[in-house]
């Protein structure tokens, strides 16, 4: 034990813990620590004791936590223990008082570094990973591996975790490669925590909250609950259709309302809470719906707090871009003491919730999962909507580890006596499946570690051959591969068992249900093609029409003539908006019609143009409805007609068809993850030393190392300097060229396609770019990406996310220095999708602005990232005093 232990323990006003006092043993005795502890443990109090260890022994202290926004707040929580002097801050947005004692800093940043060979690192003695069960993420996973193999033997680590159940596994793996290292689990919430099961029964309008265990066992009163209700819900028939014949059916059962769930908790003493719902669009409804059914939870005073976080926070917003991001409609939910919180939104607004919420003034905050990261937003109850989400092709079903994730913010210690956690009935998941979730405490961290491009790069620069094998063989992932076997081999029967169950649940009688959706599939697909070939020809008819005009437009429900009432020509395409014989207002664009349609004739609009007033509109409907119009001309081959029709097929005809197709679905799913699991028995014989391999021979064919030098050439050089996700590809960009001697809006559309992803399930707008020359090089980029992945197939590497130019008119247009009201609302995205996609455009033209090889280019990337870098984007980087905390553990 230090002698001067005392001195740098006695700021804490609270008894230490057990665990707290046996990592200060093990730092004192020399050792690395991992200490994985539940949130709101007070697991920052051992890397605070570590800091100042290192402190007083004249040794500087690097903190590295995941995500900007947790850095940022570390950053202020040690300056309010340090000063300003001796703390500094690293992200990709900030660089403040870098060579201070203690620097906060994103995992990325300290790999940077490590990489860069920097001088910063010659006195650390410290470094703390916080949420080190990030290592598991598959993209930005591998980087904490690359820091606790590559730092200096010399720094002590610091792992800070989530409760996991190998802490003792991953010790040892540190041992291994770093020295003694040792594990602290508490295991202990700091605040009890009760899990409880919410139903409403339709029959007696009345809602069940029962306990989920009773005396340590599964409450058999929930269980009579369930079984007691028909399978009632979104796609189920009344009586419990679609169930498996579970379920007596005397009660009708259902998830109760968003609103009566509030209200609930409200009566219940039981705010305030975190409402978990897995769509940014559902947690904006759910906001939206408690204000309008006038729950009020706030005071005069409360509002009146509200109103001055507000202004502070978001004064620095223009009044035009407030309104697109329904600032008023924000305020209100605000007053009444609910919000929404998720991605979708602007930092700005989002740190306005999360203040108001910690100070106690917003009792109801309905969120998405990615609340539950580092956000230091403790709640009295929280509530799990579903126990599935959708992770962009299917439905899954949460792991234990994300259920403990979630369920951590229950409970205020120091506030609550406990914490409930309250998952709502659902039609898709039975009880048993609930209390089984809630009872488990498995969360076990697997290693998401696998060779890079820039990684290799890198280890060229800095190791001999043998020497960048072995360390590769150090990783994690390797120290796991060989122990899952046995594991792997048992859930690879349990699966192919549950498969063959879907199949046969899948099976028709009427006829092949895999045929079927075969066939559906391509008539999906033709009509995506149909859309792409006439594409042009369709924004060019559009653009003729005018007001007046009446066209025939099949497309989902509407399928009869319509008359145009407004048109618009924008960047993003020609717009209209059309009344049918009904006076409905029907919003249309290219993407809504496979082909040109067919204009059937002319109508009068009526005097006094008012396309907003309902009267106008009825008047243009009668003048519709009266019309005489040519009919309408064959449609001739259509996708639906130049093959069987999907709804000739024979299991059309089947009364259980939702049913079957659901199974159907699982069953594919099933199979996915058959061949993953398939996949990793096979590759256990495949070092990820041989993955390395792979990997240099790819760079050596493009022109980037010489294996049998062990060097880079000019162009790995530059690649072992680009950090990305799509390394190589950006990599190969630059030096063909295809970013030289553009402006910087065109710069920054072009780079923008290796940024942005396209996740919404509707397809996405044709691209626009400035002129045909930048098109072109558009397509070059694609090319050069399809021969990319085309070379990582065959060598047996994973392949990389294809580019997307999507935001490229986005970009554009920011970066010429139109205002985002403007961009947004144009190009119909929301405010934290723009935010955060600019912010990483931003932090890659910065890199350009380094490494490209022309200087012009480098000066037309750096200043489209000074460009891009101005009003919300910019103010969404800042770190603002006084506006949210984060973990204190």
């Amino acid at each position: 034990m230090r002698a001067d232990r005392a001195e740098l323990t006695a700021r804490y006003e609270f008894p230490l813990d057990r665990f707290q006092q046996e990592a200060f043993d093990a730092l004192d005795d020399g050792n690395h620590v991992v200490v994985a502890a539940p949130t709101g443990s007070g697991k920052t109090v051992v890397a605070e004791y570590g800091i100042e260890s290192a402190r007083r022994d004249g040794l500087r202290s690097f903190y590295t936590a995941p995500i900007k926004a947790l850095s940022n707040q570390k950053y202020r929580d040690l300056i309010e223990l340090y000063g300003d002097d001796r703390v500094g801050l690293l992200t990709g947005d900030n660089s403040i008082n870098g060579d201070a004692e203690i620097v906060v800093m994103t995992t990325e940043v300290l790999r940077n570094m490590i990489y860069g060979r920097s001088r910063s690192l010659d006195r650390l003695g410290l470094v703390v990973l916080d949420e080190v069960h990030f290592l598991q993420d598959a993209y930005r996973g591998p980087v904490w591996e690359e820091v606790m193999i590559h730092l200096p033997n010399f720094v002590r680590l610091v792992c800070l975790s989530a409760t996991v159940s190998n802490a003792d596994e991953l010790a040892a793996w540190i041992t291994t490669v770093r020295g003694p290292t040792v594990a602290i689990v508490e295991r202990d919430r700091p605040v009890e925590l009760t899990n409880l099961y919410l139903a409403k029964d339709r029959r007696e309008a009345r809602l069940h909250l029962l306990p989920t265990f009773v005396d340590g066992s599964v409450n058999r009163e929930a269980v009579k609950l369930d079984e007691s209700g028909a399978r009632y819900g979104p796609g189920r028939r009344r009586g419990g259709g679609g169930g498996g014949g579970r379920g007596s059916g005397t009660r009708q059962l259902m998830p109760p309302s968003r609103v009566e769930t509030v209200e609930l908790l409200e009566s219940r003493n039981m705010l305030p809470a975190i409402f978990f719902i897995f769509s940014r669009n559902q947690c904006d409804e759910a906001a939206r719906s408690c204000a309008d059914a006038g729950v009020v939870l706030t005071s005069g005073p409360e509002r009146e707090a509200i109103r001055l976080i507000v202004k502070t926070r978001l004064e620095g917003l223009d009044a035009a871009d407030l309104a697109v991001l329904r600032y008023d409609q924000f305020l209100v939910q605000l007053e009444a003491g609910v919000a929404a919180h998720h991605a979708g939104m602007v930092p700005p607004m989002k740190e306005v919730v999360e203040a108001c919420f910690v100070a106690g003034l917003v009792k109801v905050v309905f969120a998405t999962e990615t609340l539950a990261v580092g956000i230091n937003m403790p709640a009295r109850s929280v509530v799990i909507e579903k126990l599935t989400k959708f992770t962009g092709e299917h439905h899954e079903q949460l792991t234990p580890g994300e259920y403990t994730q979630l369920t951590g913010r229950a409970g205020r210690r120091g506030i609550d006596d406990r914490g409930s956690a309250v998952v709502l009935w659902s039609p898709w998941v039975r009880f048993d499946d609930v209390a089984s979730l809630a009872g488990s405490s498995s969360f076990h961290l697997r290693s998401a570690f696998r060779p890079t491009y820039n990684m290799a790069a890198n280890l060229i620069r800095t190791y001999d051959s043998d020497r960048a094998h072995d360390l590769l063989n150090l990783s994690f992932a390797q120290y796991q591969a060989d122990r899952d076997i046995v594991r792997l081999q048992a859930r690879l029967e349990r699966r192919r068992a549950a498969l063959a169950d879907l199949r046969a649940e899948a099976t028709s009688p009427f006829g092949d249900i895999e045929e079927y959706r075969t066939l559906r599939e391509a008539e999906k697909q033709a009509r995506r093609d149909t859309r792409a070939e006439h594409s042009d020809a369709v924004e060019a008819a559009l653009r003729q029409l005018k007001p007046g005009s009446v066209i025939k437009m099949v497309s989902g429900k509407h399928r009869g003539p319509l008359v145009v009432m407004t048109s618009a020509s924008r960047k993003s395409g020609a717009r209209l908006s059309l009344v049918d014989k009904g006076g409905d207002v029907v919003h249309a664009a290219a993407e809504d019609f496979d082909v040109p349609p067919p204009v059937l004739g002319t109508v009068k609009m009526p005097p006094n143009f008012a396309p907003n007033r309902k009267d106008f509109r009825r008047e243009l409907a009668y003048r519709l409805r009266k019309a005489k119009l040519a009919p309408p001309p064959p449609r001739g081959d259509s996708p639906r007609t130049s093959a069987v029709s999907a709804d000739l097929h024979p299991v059309a005809r089947d009364p259980e068809l939702r049913q079957r197709l659901r199974a159907a679905g699982s069953a594919g799913k099933v199979q996915r993850e058959i061949a993953d699991i398939e996949r990793r028995v096979d590759s256990k014989d495949r070092t990820l030393a041989r993955d390395f391999d792979r990997v240099l021979g790819v760079l050596e064919t493009l022109g980037y190392a010489e294996l049998s030098a062990w060097e880079l050439t000019t162009d790995g050089e530059m690649l072992a300097r680009i950090f990305h996700e799509s390394d190589l590809l950006v990599a190969e960009v630059v030096r063909t060229g295809l970013l030289d001697g553009l402006s910087a809006p065109d710069v920054a559309a072009l780079v923008s396609t290796l940024v942005y992803e396209h996740r919404s399930p509707e397809p996405p707008r044709t691209p626009w770019f400035s002129s045909g020359g930048v098109r072109q090089r558009w397509q070059k980029i694609a090319a050069i990406s399809a021969d990319l992945a085309a070379r990582e197939v065959a060598a047996g590497i994973t392949e990389h996310r294809p580019p997307d130019p999507t935001f490229a008119a986005v970009a554009y247009a920011w970066v010429a220095g139109e205002g985002f009201a403007a961009v947004v609302d144009d190009e119909e995205l929301t405010g934290g999708d723009f935010v955060r996609t600019t912010r990483q455009l931003i932090d890659l033209l910065r890199q350009l602005g380094i490494v490209a090889p022309q200087q012009p280019t480098r000066r037309a990337a750096a200043a489209a990232a000074d460009a891009a870098f101005r009003g919300v984007v910019a103010d969404s980087a800042t770190p603002v005093s006084d506006q949210v905390t984060f973990d204190d553990d």
